[in-house]
């Protein structure tokens, strides 16, 4: 199941996405109210094509906390190092995790803005996973148990500004860094699903991977997040960059694409 969040003349809603089977097309089917409410959500008998006019796609989810893994890659800690933005060129053993605001969250479609005090900006693909319900203390083999689904995100990162800053809150949390869509998949085989990038409708191989090169799998992830913070229904975690990464620049169409969700896509400009 697919749940996206829209809007359609400025009115926020969810809704399940279906495919036709007469036309092969994806349609957004509304409900009447929040997925992850406490209340059951049925569909209003509103259905709208992708394309209708006034119709956008928004973040399928706003968050109350976002977390993101660092260096969950064995083939990312060693690009890092390459560049000389890490002296670790294994991955470590300890989790790395950081944090970006919700205000960060943009959706399908909306600008990604390079600060003004920054001028090197990189894209990195990644598998989002979107919480369900509230998670405190959970063990790693009922951790699947409290996801909801998944879905692309590009972790946007100011590089200069994480080489100043002995915390990268500037370099990663800035608004607009962290672009979540096209929906929510529900069902998705997370332990090996293949992830991709394109620049300007190039594909960028150095920037792909699966999610099979993990070095902390997403139950041990949201295991120990929720040692130290709970999680709430709609929280996001974003579980690492599978390798390269590279430059965007004013005027640059990112697109994340991971394999039985969708695509991301996103315009850069200057702020």
């Amino acid at each position: 199941m697919r749940i996206a969040r829209f809007s359609i003349n400025d009115k926020p809603q969810y809704a399940f996405v279906q495919t036709d089977e007469n036309d092969g097309k994806d349609y957004l089917v509304a409900l009447d109210g929040f997925p992850l409410g406490p209340t059951e959500v049925r569909p209003t008998g509103e259905r709208y094509a992708l394309d209708t006019e006034g119709l956008r796609l928004l973040a399928p989810i706003i968050p109350s906390k976002v977390f993101g893994l660092a260096k969950n890659y064995q083939a990312h800690t060693e690009f890092m190092a390459n560049k000389g933005l890490s002296d670790i060129k294994v991955a470590p053993e300890e989790m790395v995790i950081f944090t970006k605001p919700s205000t960060s969250v943009i959706g399908p479609d909306d600008p990604i803005v390079l600060p003004s005090y920054s001028d090197d900006m990189n894209f990195e693909p990644e598998v989002a996973v979107v919480i369900g319900r509230i998670a405190k203390n959970v063990p790693v083999e009922k951790a699947m148990d409290y996801v909801l689904g998944y879905t692309c995100v590009n972790d946007v990162t100011l590089r200069d500004i994480q080489g100043l800053d002995p915390m990268w809150t500037r370099a990663k949390g800035f608004d607009t860094s962290c672009p979540l869509g096209p929906w929510i998949q529900t069902d998705l085989d997370w332990s090996d699903t293949k992830i991709g990038f394109s620049l300007n409708g190039e594909v960028v191989p150095e920037a792909s991977g699966t999610t099979a090169g993990l070095i902390h799998s997403i139950p041990a992830q949201i295991a120990a997040i929720s040692s130290f913070s709970t999680l709430l229904p709609g929280d996001v975690i974003l579980t690492g960059t599978p390798n390269a990464s590279g430059t965007l620049r004013p005027g640059d169409e990112a697109v994340v694409h991971v394999e039985g969700i969708g695509d991301l896509r996103n315009v850069v400009v200057r702020g």
